[in-house]
């Protein structure tokens, strides 16, 4: 049997998957990604990183609006893959990952059954989690909760960001696809389902919006710099600042955490040119941050060019 895959993805987290399972000596019939976006100022129509990818390796695209799509369906039926590999892609409708003889996988960015959901990479680091990984499994009608096939751990530093455990994951989850897929065409992967896995609370992933990431001065030191590195460098955790009657918001991107068990909420301190916000516990010293309508810049340029005097943290 001629032994094929779909590969389904978008951004460049699945880039380096799809590079890896070329490498593996793979043959990846097509891919499918998203259809062409307006990006930029300019709102010019951009290729996702997938596309981009497979173009550059003479991969035939398929970019459906409509995955329930008859065209589309018929391409699949037509392609007759016995494998379809899935990463950082929508959800896909039955009528598409029951197609293949060996079923749909997925790459996940944790230790399912723990952090089910569209963000599990932010959700570890802002808990403060030391540990989690990625999850090769078969996908099934609830999302994440396919029987697992394989796993793989990674630490988390205290000094990690999202996106520092996003590029660590992005490598370690492709080389565990890789095995994987090889593992099912060798007939060697079995599925475990979910619940022999289950041991404690199950911690969940959802999607992160721009309330969420809001941050209150009033919670601990280590709660609020373990939101700030989670949503480090997207989406990114923001706060609000009133200058002169004038109420404009603060992306904070890199912070190192102080904590001396004092209540210092909401309160601004400048020294040697170092910026401090306090919390409920000690202070946020800011290294990093992006003021409205101004880009990203060190704390240092932010105050060269920004008076805090008379400003209050909201």
């Amino acid at each position: 049997m001629q032994q094929k895959i779909i590969f389904m993805g978008t951004p460049d987290f699945a880039v380096e998957s799809l590079k890896q399972i070329i490498q593996g000596n793979i043959e990846v019939a097509a891919v499918v990604t998203a259809p062409d976006r307006p990006a930029g100022r300019g709102q010019k129509l951009t290729a996702s990183a997938v596309k981009n990818f497979a173009l550059e390796n003479n991969i035939p695209v398929l970019q459906p609006e409509n995955l329930k799509d008859p065209e589309f369906i018929a391409e699949l039926d037509k392609i007759d893959a016995q494998l379809y590999v899935v990463v950082a892609f929508r959800m896909l409708p039955e009528i598409v990952w029951a197609k293949p003889s060996l079923g749909t996988i997925n790459l996940h960015g944790s230790l399912l059954p723990q952090y089910r959901g569209a963000a599990p990479i932010n959700w570890a680091v802002i808990n403060g989690d030391a540990k989690t990984g990625a999850t090769t499994f078969f996908i099934e009608k609830q999302i994440d909760t396919g029987n697992i096939i394989d796993q793989v751990e990674i630490e988390i530093d205290k000094a990690d960001n999202a996106g520092m455990v996003h590029d660590k994951l992005m490598v370690k989850g492709a080389e565990l696809l890789v095995k994987t897929i090889h593992n099912i065409f060798d007939g060697k992967a079995i599925g475990k389902p979910q619940s022999e896995l289950i041991s404690g609370e199950l911690k969940d992933a959802p999607k992160i919006f721009k309330k969420d990431c809001r941050i209150q001065w009033a919670n601990s030191t280590a709660a609020i710099y373990n939101k700030i590195r989670g949503l480090s460098p997207y989406p990114a955790a923001w706060t609000e600042i009133i200058k002169d009657g004038k109420v404009k918001s603060l992306k904070l991107y890199d912070v190192i955490p102080h904590f001396d068990g004092l209540n210092h909420n909401r309160q601004i301190k400048i020294e040697n040119h170092q910026l401090y916000f306090g919390t409920s516990d000690g202070w946020i010293e800011v290294l990093q941050m992006q003021l409205e309508g101004k880009k990203r810049m060190s704390v240092s340029d932010f105050l060269l060019g920004f008076d805090m005097k008379d400003v209050d943290l909201i």
